[in-house]
């Protein structure tokens, strides 16, 4: 075997001696074997570091092990031995060390207050448990405080305290009325970290008298209240507008310390008319991707998961239109300690060294100390053959003795570490596990395997041998696995017999015989061959099998890879397959699958059903299959292969084509190797090395494909050198410093020998560099490490077996991983088309900076302002992509008159570039939108009063209105047009000299310099004169309708009298309606949408009148759809319930149904249930 890799002597020791600490901790999963080795103690289960109990219930203390002999188990308490025997309230569970204090039955809680550890021992050692801080949980009322109304003039801030009972642990906060129902919160109004109930600015609508906070206690299910808290509003007119200033945290600057892996919490909520929103940032740098979260309307910044490159100022700024507040936490992540190597338990034999490693990291770094047995390593006794140095324990030539367990101690001002890892050192003769005499079965051409499981220290050495007295199994046509396994690739006859497994090391030897058979397979000699039936006829599938004489067989037959019909036609008989009275429905595919133990074949043939032709005619089929294949003239790399054509079924053989089986490396899947004219009966075939061939031949006619013939005799190839390298070799970065080298790795019949690897070289383009190769085992991937960012390199893969290489490999271009460009586009300038279209240009960045395949350049951009409003709103930035190295690109569906704002990205594979510095610009006026309404009233005899409102999209600036109308006669058509001119300041109009008891239609529309917009349209009626009003009859005068009233009025008495009397005599009436109108409220469902309690509203859910309804009687014409959506301003109103109970239900001003009118519910939610709800 040729030699791939070398090991320098300096590292030859070092492999050896990990390789014999690796042997040494595999100890085979047996059982029995289990039982009778000695092991020290291992804490298997045990309680949290803090344990919060409930002091209504026992305490229970968890503290498990295993070992042998069976561990022992002590218990200290605040740093001395717990003597459990001396208090009647405390137990330990048998076979266990977890202690049961019973408070159930008079003990107390709090007298157990502490920190426990719990000790397993045995002779070979002792481990102890973690320390247990047991704390039971309080949950305490609120203190009585006299709480004076709050008065608030309307705009300003306010802030209502919660101040819990400090409960253990900590209690969930959240705010509801004395209905039970949740206090609606949104971006003026919302509840702060500490539980207090902050209001931006209060409106009238927070007037109210029950503001109550509760606490719940999750470990108790308990819930406290707070006494309800009053707040009435009174109004100044005007409310003044005030610039935002931070209600918390307070100052302008605070600091925070979070530990690694923690959620970081940073707060800031501010007052302001109008509401301020908040925004947030981190100095000199991003906010993380994909672990950053805003909460409560984005004035708590969510970093989950947080690390010490998470460190650093985060601002907040608050904003509204009349100025801006910020504060500046400086966060500092700190760590408790953390694995790097936890040690790991070592087994050794007397004699052989190991080391026990424990690396852990923290900010600040933690100390690391050993304990053995529990005992601080500096004062337990002396082990000549133990060495401490630092994090790791050095053991050399150890002695039965040494065994101990070791408890290492990581820990610093936030927490520690302990870890326990026993050294076991055993001196155990070797011990074979597989069962004597085992019988294995396989069938020939298959491979083998023999298992021989063993154990022993120090590990044996395995050999095997054949026969009683055969000589060591060696050579190429045997594989031997490290656990003992004995491999035959290709299992012959006469591989057949007694195989003797021999394991020894230093204290023995011991051997074990198996046994092999190697079965013949099992073939199918007489297919099932196509058939076409005519109906009502009778059919026979053929199924001749043969198989080794002691295995016995199972025939199924299937129909189209499905049970047969369960219909007494199919008749099975011992090789064949019978249908009667064939039907249209037999129509299909018939399959023999024959089983055996060890293996399994099949064969299918295909039934068509035909109606019978009124004369014989010729039966056209596909051709039997050939038979009587040979193989001569064997070469090592060609065979010649002949065989006998079968019947040709009236239709003549067009072609054969032959298929070859690798019993060796995949075994029953055949594939195309050539095919020949119908006229050829052999062929010299091309044969690659180290293959285990088998043929096949199927005829092909004009009908279709023949069923394959018996498959040939099997060759064998001899080894040879690989004949061909990997392909689709590729060199691609993941990280900025790597390049990862991949390829498709060969077939196995590619391989042409055992022992496949490749040989992977590189090395860098344009750069006078030696190649770098290595080599690896049948992979596809290799990871070049430490390399420059985005450079190519030259890249080449060859393969190679146990008999040499292949031929040199054709070289590849491949590139380290990129990173993110370096600098921004310069030069960005903006040319303004029109009120809706601008173009950008830039200049391109310098290819070197990209540092990757550049990939395009991105345009962010995003309004600032509306230039006619002067009003400043949060708008999401848009987007666009330009592919390769453009250096222009266009920006539509701009808003007209308005302010905004871009900057320019490089793009590469890695990511976006730094942005180019943010470059303003603005957009010229356009037509407005329709004005927002049109209302008309105050009708008289000959005028109108027109009221509006101005457009909600002015696109510049409003330079006068434009009214038509004209009057509509009875027949619905339209008048002269008259049209107004109106200056841009008014806002209403009173139009004069009309014709009474007329309609007119009116136009309405808003001009700017560029020209008219939208209109919108109004009809209007003025009244009637009023002489002609006085000759209409007044219906409620006539005699005969008072006559009509009188007499329903008698009837209604009539009526309410009979019910009386029917009543009084125990009559039974329907009283579903008295009972749906007065429903016990105990027994109110709970809403699954909100968690609510009956129906609730708020002044939110009277909508206005939907599509299609009448126009309210002032005339006010609304739009129905705004362009001006809060979708524009980020997140909306819902409100969202988080699953700790701090909220219950989900409120929203939006219902899912809209109640009937007059049918809403006003009765109070059960108070029992809604408490209920909370736990």
């Amino acid at each position: 075997m040729m030699k791939k890799k070398s090991i320098s002597s300096s590292k030859a020791s070092l492999v050896l001696f990990l390789c014999q600490m690796i042997s040494a901790l595999d100890v085979p999963l047996d059982s029995k074997l289990l039982e009778e080795l000695s092991q020290p103690p291992t804490i298997t289960q045990q309680s949290p570091k803090d344990y919060i109990v409930d002091p209504r219930e026992n305490i229970v203390i968890q503290c498990e092990a295993k070992g042998k002999p069976p561990p022992s188990f002590s218990w200290t308490r605040n740093g001395t031995h717990f003597d459990i025997d001396k208090d009647a309230q405390v137990t330990m569970k048998p076979n266990s060390g977890t202690l049961v204090i019973n408070i159930m039955n008079g003990g107390k809680a709090e007298a157990y207050e502490g920190v426990y550890q719990c000790t397993a021992r045995n002779e070979r050692g002792a481990a102890i448990s973690n320390n247990i801080v047991i704390r039971p949980s309080r949950s305490p009322l609120w203190t009585k405080e006299k709480l004076e109304p709050n008065q608030v003039r309307e705009g300003d801030s306010l802030v209502l305290h919660c101040r819990p009972p400090v409960g253990l642990p900590p209690p969930i906060i959240f705010w509801m009325d004395n209905a039970f129902q949740r206090l609606p919160q949104s971006e003026r109004v919302s509840q702060g970290l500490n539980g207090d109930l902050y209001f931006s600015n209060v409106q009238p609508e927070d007037t109210r008298e029950d503001y109550i906070c509760y606490a719940r206690f999750n470990h108790t299910q308990t819930i406290q209240q707070k006494q309800p808290i009053s707040v009435k509003v009174f109004s100044t007119k005007p409310v003044t507008e005030r610039q935002p200033i931070l209600l918390t945290p307070t100052g302008s600057t605070s600091t925070k310390v979070e530990l690694r892996g923690n959620v970081l919490l940073l707060e800031c909520i501010a007052a302001g008319l109008p509401t301020p929103v908040i925004r947030w940032i981190k100095e000199g740098g991003e906010l993380p991707a994909n672990r950053t979260f805003f909460e409560n309307f984005k004035k708590t910044l969510k970093i989950i998961d947080v690390s010490e490159a998470d460190s650093g100022n985060y601002k907040c700024i608050a904003r509204n239109i009349l100025g801006s507040a910020h504060h500046v936490i400086s966060v500092t992540v700190k760590a408790a300690p953390y694995w790097i190597t936890a040690p790991r338990n070592l087994v050794l034999s007397p004699g052989e060294d190991g080391t026990l490693i424990c690396r852990a990291n923290g900010n600040p770094k933690p100390n690391i100390s050993w304990l053995a047995n529990g005992v601080p390593i500096a004062i337990a006794p002396e082990d000549p053959s133990r060495k401490v140095d630092g994090d790791t324990i050095i053991f050399s030539h150890v002695q039965e003795r040494s065994s101990a367990v070791y408890q290492c101690n990581a820990s610093n001002e936030y927490g520690y570490l302990l870890a326990n890892a026993f050294v076991n050192i055993l001196a155990e003769p070797p011990r074979i596990l597989t069962p004597a005499n085992k019988l294995y079965q396989v069938i020939a051409d298959s491979p083998a395997l023999l298992d021989c499981a063993y154990f022993g220290s120090p590990k044996p050495e395995i050999e095997w041998f054949k026969g009683v007295k055969g000589s060591i199994l060696r050579g190429n046509e045997y594989i031997f696995h490290d656990n003992g396994t004995l491999e035959i690739p290709v299992a012959q006859k006469d591989s057949a017999g007694t195989y003797t497994c021999v394991a020894r090391n230093e204290l023995g030897k011991i051997q074990n015989e198996v046994q092999l058979e190697v079965k013949d397979p099992t073939m199918i000699i007489k297919q099932p061959e196509y058939k076409v039936i005519q109906r009502y006829g009778q059919v026979s599938f053929e199924c001749i099998i043969k198989h080794d004489s002691t295995l016995l067989p199972t025939v199924t037959w299937l129909k189209d890879n499905d049970e047969l019909p369960d219909d007494e036609r199919f008749l099975i008989g011992k090789d064949n397959l019978t249908i009667m009275n064939v039907t249209d429905k037999d129509d299909g595919t018939y399959t023999c699958i024959v089983n055996t133990t060890l293996d399994s074949v099949s064969a299918s043939a295909v039934l068509t059903v035909v109606a019978a032709p009124p004369t014989p005619a010729i039966i056209y089929a596909r051709p039997n299959p050939p038979f009587d294949l040979e193989l001569t003239g064997q070469l090592e790399r060609s065979v010649e292969l002949s065989w006998i054509p079968g019947d040709e079924n009236n239709s003549p053989i067009t072609n054969f084509v032959i298929e070859y089986e690798d019993g060796l490396h995949e075994p029953g899947v055949w594939h195309y190797q050539t095919e020949v004219p119908g006229t050829q009966t052999t062929i010299q075939l091309k044969l690659s090395p180290y293959v285990n061939y088998s043929f096949r031949v199927i005829a092909v006619n004009e009908i279709g494909r023949s069923q394959p013939s018996e498959p040939s005799e099997q060759y064998l190839t001899k080894s040879a050198n690989p004949d061909e390298n990997p392909s689709n070799v590729q060199g691609i970065g993941s990280e900025p410093d790597n390049l990862v080298i991949t390829w498709e790795s060969l077939k196995g019949f590619q391989s042409n020998g055992p022992g496949l690897q490749y040989k992977v070289s590189w090395r860098q383009k344009d750069v006078d560099d030696e190649w770098t190769s290595v080599i690896v085992a049948n992979v596809s991937k290799y990871i070049v490490s430490g390399t420059p960012t985005f450079v190519p390199y030259e890249i080449k893969v060859q393969a190679l077996n146990d008999l040499g290489y292949a031929p040199e490999p054709s070289e590849v271009i491949g590139h380290s991983g990129e990173d993110l460009p370096m600098v921004a586009p310069g030069n960005v300038q903006v040319h303004v088309i029109n009120s809706t279209l601008a173009k950008v240009h830039w200049d391109p960045v310098p290819l070197k900076t990209v540092r990757g395949h550049l990939q395009g350049y991105k345009v962010y951009y995003w309004k600032v302002q509306s230039l006619s409003r002067r009003s400043k709103r949060h708008v999401e930035k848009k987007i666009l992509t330009f592919r390769g190295n453009k250096t222009f690109g266009m920006l539509p569906g701009l808003e007209p008159y308005s302010s905004y704002k871009l900057n320019v990205r490089v793009v590469n594979g890695k990511g976006e570039g730094p942005a180019s510095p943010d470059k303003v610009f603005k957009t010229p006026e356009g037509v407005p939108s329709s004005p927002s309404f049109l209302k008309i009233t105050n009708p008289t005899l000959n005028s109108l009063t027109l009221e509006w409102g101005l457009p909600t999209h002015p696109n510049g600036v409003l330079t006068s209105y434009i009214l038509k109308f004209q009057p509509i006669n009875n027949t619905h058509e339209l008048g002269p047009l008259v049209e107004i001119r109106i200056p841009a300041n008014e806002s209403s109009l009173i139009l004069k000299n009309l014709n009474y008891s007329t309609r007119y239609k009116f136009y309405f529309n808003a001009q700017t310099s560029v020209g008219s917009g939208s209109q919108i349209t109004e009809e209007a009626v003025t009244i009637m004169d009023e002489a002609m009003a006085s000759r209409q009859v007044d219906i409620a005068t006539q005699g005969w309708f008072i006559g009509l009233m009188c007499a329903v009025a008698l009837l209604i008495l009539i009526l309410l009298i009979v019910c009386f009397i029917r009543r009084n005599k125990g009559g039974k009436y329907p009283v579903k309606e008295k009972e749906d109108a007065h429903a016990d409220p105990e027994i109110q469902p709970m809403k699954e949408d909100d968690g609510t309690f009956g129906e609730y509203s708020d002044a939110e859910d009277h909508k206005p009148l939907k599509k299609g309804s009448r126009t309210p009687s002032d005339r006010t014409v609304k739009k129905e759809d705004s362009d001006d959506s809060l979708v524009d301003y980020g997140e909306g109103v819902n409100g969202q319930f988080n699953e700790d109970g701090s909220f219950i239900g989900q409120y929203s001003g939006k219902k899912e149904k809209e109640p009937a009118e007059g049918n809403e519910s006003s009765e109070a939610p059960s108070p029992v249930n809604a408490m209920n709800s909370f736990v």
